[in-house]
């Protein structure tokens, strides 16, 4: 599987879509709003680019939940993963069923349109930074880990792998890396005391398929921007800490991937520090020219782990059926009641 994940533009394929669907660089694609129209025609889109692709696809959304859903009308609302807390009136236990089932309901509605993953769940606390806010699920990291792993379980349950993110913690800087970038100036055993502990914790038990780095520049670590820094994937992700899923960088058109360089330079120096698949949204000109000039490259390792986020294919997955599922109808019901 080829280690760039881009976009489209539209609610179906151009020719330029399906030609850069073929080019061999090229093993994933993340949707957005503007892709959507209706649970049918984003089920045909599905099937569409893995016909034009001709080989395995990874496709991906952000279906947090909250603000972050991509896809809204036809499909569940899932609240935002900061509220569940309040949801259920402080009761921990009530409170990961409520995650458990929101993960179950927006897994199931995500994979019968033909998605394998939606990246979730954010593993940061909910500290000073608004891009994050209640996409968090708590503000104590012992909190946002049990929220995290009973969230992870609803997706494991119906067959969905888990991306946590935004390694090693968005939540304690105030800049926005899709506009700045962040730097985190405390010192590494605050980080570590602090923002880490979730994904420390969720890694030691299993349960974190995948991972995404942050933009963001802790100083006293490394001088170098997370998701482009060898120190944190290698020495500390999966020496450290023993991670052995994938790494996905966060979007490289953000403003905080730009410190790096052009779209070339942040493509090789992301997949140099040890991202399996790398993000290309939202500039076509900039995508083309990485897939043109770039000095990346295919690993079979990186293949073998992308391999393994893939959804199982069911014939029996349809969308206009979903309400005919149990387990659909279980988790659905269950959230009503907490509205």
């Amino acid at each position: 599987m080829g280690p760039v994940m881009f976009d489209v533009q539209g609610t179906s394929l151009s020719q330029e879509d399906k030609e850069i669907l073929q080019h061999p660089l090229i093993g994933g694609l993340i949707f957005f709003t503007r892709n959507y129209q209706s649970p049918e025609q984003m089920a045909d889109l599905s099937q569409q680019i893995r016909m034009a692709a001709k080989k395995p696809m990874l496709l991906a959304v952000d279906h947090e939940g909250g603000r972050v859903q991509r896809f809204r009308e036809g499909f569940s609302l899932i609240p935002a993963m900061g509220k569940l807390w309040r949801m259920s009136e402080q009761n921990l236990a009530l409170a990961k069923e409520l995650a458990k089932q929101s993960a179950v309901l927006m897994a199931l509605e995500v994979q019968a349109v033909g998605i394998d993953i939606s990246f979730a769940p954010v593993l940061d606390i909910n500290n000073i930074s608004e891009v994050i806010g209640d996409r968090a699920f708590h503000q104590q990291p012992d909190y946002v880990t049990e929220l995290a792993e009973a969230f992870i379980s609803g997706l494991h349950l119906v067959g969905m792998k888990a991306t946590g993110k935004h390694f090693p913690g968005h939540g304690s800087v105030k800049a926005d890396s899709h506009i700045d970038l962040p730097i985190d100036s405390r010192t590494s055993a605050e980080i570590f005391q602090q923002d880490l502990i979730p994904f420390k914790q969720l890694i030691s038990k299993g349960k974190v398929d995948a991972l995404m780095p942050a933009h963001i520049i802790f100083p006293d670590v490394d001088p170098q921007a997370v998701g482009f820094s060898r120190y944190w994937l290698q020495n500390i992700l999966r020496e450290q800490l023993g991670f052995n899923g994938v790494i996905f960088s966060d979007d490289l058109s953000m403003q905080g991937a730009a410190s790096i360089g052009g779209y070339i330079e942040r493509a090789e120096a992301a997949q140099a520090a040890g991202c399996d698949m790398l993000l290309l949204c939202n500039n076509r000109d900039g995508c083309v020219e990485v897939l043109d000039n770039a000095n990346i490259s295919t690993s079979l390792v990186s293949s073998g782990r992308l391999d393994k986020l893939l959804k199982t294919p069911d014939k029996n997955t349809n969308f206009s059926r979903l309400k005919e599922n149990l387990v659909w109808q279980q988790a659905s019901e269950y959230l009503k009641q907490y509205r």
